[in-house]
Parts: C-alpha cells; sequence; structure tokens
C-alpha cells in the first residue's frame, strides 16, 4: 500500500453532493484522484483530477489501464452494476469503500442500531426498482461488494446526508426558512431523534478508512439530537428572529402532510414506529476507528452560505400550507 500522501484514488461518480466532497478531500490531501463517470454532471469540475468517461453498466473500458489503492463508490444502486465495477476492479484496486446507506437496516423502528442487525431482505433479489426498493438493493449491493474484495471491502451506511451541494431539500429547508424568519411551523414530538452528517464530515472518514486499509461495515452517521435541539440550534447559527409554533402530530396528519416529503426530518414516530428510530443509530464502531463531528453550527452556516448563491428546489412546505396550519390564512 502507498504511503497517505501517495494515495492514488479512483471515485465512481465524484461530481455531485458526496462524490464531490470525497473529490475535494482528496486533492486537498493532495491524492492522486481520478473520477469515473459519464461527464454529464459538471464536466469541468476537478481540472486537476484525471477524469475517465464511461458508463457503470456495461462502459468501464475506460478502467481497464489503470491501478488505484482505493476506490470509492458513491453511485452504486443496482447489484449487477455494482457487480461490474467490483469485478473489474477486483485486480486492480487494494480496497473498494463503498457508500451504502443506514436504510438498510430491516427493522428501523428503535433507536440504537448497530451494524450487526438484521438487513431488509428483498422478495425479488433480481428488481432493479430502485425507487420501490432502494435500502433493499443497496444491502444487495453491500453483498457484491463483500463478495468480490472479502477482506479487501469495506462499508460505510451513511443516514442523513446533509450540507453544501445537497441537492435535496432534507435539511436545507430548514436552514433557509429558519432563517427568513417569522412564524415558522415546527412538528411535534418535540423530542423525536435527529441525526444528521455533514457531507464533508463523511468524506473524510471514507478517505480515512482508506489510507488506514481499515475492513468492516459502519455507521456514519451523526450524534443524536432532538427535532427541538436542532431547530433550535438552526435559529441561534442563522442569527434569525423565527419564531417556532409546535404543532401537534395529529394535526399535520389531519392536514394530509406526509413525514418526511412535506416535513423534513419529522418521521411522525407517535403514530407510525416503522421509521421512529432510523435518525437515532450507533455511531460508536465507527467513532471507535476515526470517524470526527463538526459542530451542527458549523454545517448550518456553511449550509446557508450556499444556499445564498444557489437556486434552492421548491419548499418541502408550501408556504400557503404553513401560514393557513399556523392560523394566518
Amino acid at each position: 500500500m502507498a504511503s497517505v500522501a501517495a494515495m492514488r484514488l479512483l471515485v465512481l461518480g465524484g461530481t455531485r453532493f458526496v462524490g464531490r466532497h470525497v473529490a475535494e478531500a482528496a486533492l486537498a490531501a493532495g491524492w492522486e484522484l481520478t473520477l469515473f463517470n459519464r461527464g454529464e454532471s459538471d464536466p469541468a469540475a476537478f481540472p486537476e483530477a484525471e477524469r475517465l468517461t464511461g458508463d457503470r453498466d456495461g462502459g468501464l473500458d475506460a478502467l481497464k489501464g489503470g491501478e488505484w489503492d482505493a476506490v470509492v463508490d458513491t453511485s452504486g444502486y443496482v447489484p449487477r452494476i455494482v457487480r461490474q465495477s467490483a469485478e473489474a476492479l477486483s485486480g486492480r484496486c487494494d480496497r473498494y469503500l463503498f457508500i451504502s446507506s443506514a436504510g438498510v437496516y430491516a427493522d428501523k423502528s428503535q433507536p440504537g442500531l448497530a451494524e450487526d442487525a438484521p438487513l431488509v431482505d428483498l422478495d425479488d433479489p433480481y428488481s432493479e426498482d430502485v425507487a420501490e426498493h432502494y435500502d433493499g438493493l443497496k444491502a444487495l449491493c453491500e453483498d457484491v461488494v463483500k463478495d468480490t474484495f472479502n477482506e479487501r471491502a469495506t462499508i460505510i451506511r451513511p443516514g442523513l446526508i446533509v450540507g453544501p451541494h445537497d441537492a435535496t431539500n432534507r435539511f436545507t429547508y430548514w436552514v433557509t426558512r429558519i432563517a427568513r424568519g417569522g412564524d415558522v411551523l415546527a412538528p411535534e414530538p418535540r423530542d423525536q431523534p435527529v441525526q444528521v452528517i455533514d457531507a464533508r464530515d463523511l468524506a473524510a472518514f471514507a478517505l480515512h478508512l482508506a489510507a488506514e486499509s481499515t475492513s468492516g461495515t459502519f455507521n456514519a452517521v451523526g450524534d443524536i439530537g432532538t427535532m427541538e435541539s436542532t431547530l433550535t440550534t438552526i435559529i441561534d447559527a442563522t442569527e434569525s428572529s423565527a419564531t417556532l409554533h409546535w404543532l401537534p402530530e395529529a394535526k399535520l396528519l389531519s392536514a394530509r402532510l406526509e413525514p418526511w416529503r412535506d416535513v423534513p426530518l419529522w418521521l411522525a414516530p407517535a403514530s407510525d414506529r416503522s421509521y421512529a428510530g432510523f435518525l437515532a443509530m450507533s455511531n460508536a464502531r465507527a467513532k471507535a476507528v476515526g470517524l470526527q463531528l463538526r459542530p451542527l453550527e458549523s454545517t448550518v452556516r456553511e449550509i446557508l452560505d450556499w444556499a445564498r448563491t444557489t437556486a434552492q428546489p421548491p419548499a418541502a412546505l408550501d408556504p400557503a400550507v404553513e401560514q393557513r396550519l399556523l392560523g394566518g390564512g
């Protein structure tokens, strides 16, 4: 294995969100970076990196000539396709780090899930319907990587990833909405667990595992807070004058608001326990091997700085609906 300063890293992806932060961290560390992707998303990013253009599904010819100390797979969702890249690289890459998902656990109803908990078992292991079977397909992708690389496989299971370049409104909504000030709808229960990880901390952890040649499976998740502590931290970090108005879960459900989609972070845990532990998983094993987490306040401020310079998706919670539920319309 090469020294840390001379690590040769291949990123499958590398221009969107997590992959982008992995690429930035690798270059900042002085690593030799190669990006393999279709060249469709921000093709001008990272001009100092080697760019290989191809398609993960049957278009891997560009990978035939290279050798790397590690590969970080940020874009694997279908086992058949992940197998193509894993087998193509098995003899020319020392370690395969697969970015999976904390959603792979079969029972997400209880807090404290650790890496040895049972995983989702798909009834149809040949399905490639990612929208319908995301969690189960990620679990099968893990199996492919472990079967191919054995002790040279590293599985990383992030939970809710946040930070600059997040194209969703899963967390950015709260930062921009609270920063705007005024009366803000907040979902009860106030003590619902909330757990996020900054994409840059995830990237740094992946590179640390690569540099240390660490095998195993790790929940790359943040420390556990509550809905109240999270929203209050956002108020403080953005120096906002916003006022939180806590509405009961039953009222939100009667308004036909969907947890997670319409009201980000909210899991409606009192009425549906199936995901009650999803934002409260154990990160003890990851911390034991080097996971480091920045303060949430820092993440919030940097998300806001980025969001102010980038067009954002429509608000997760329609402002008119928020106003109506708060009694203003």
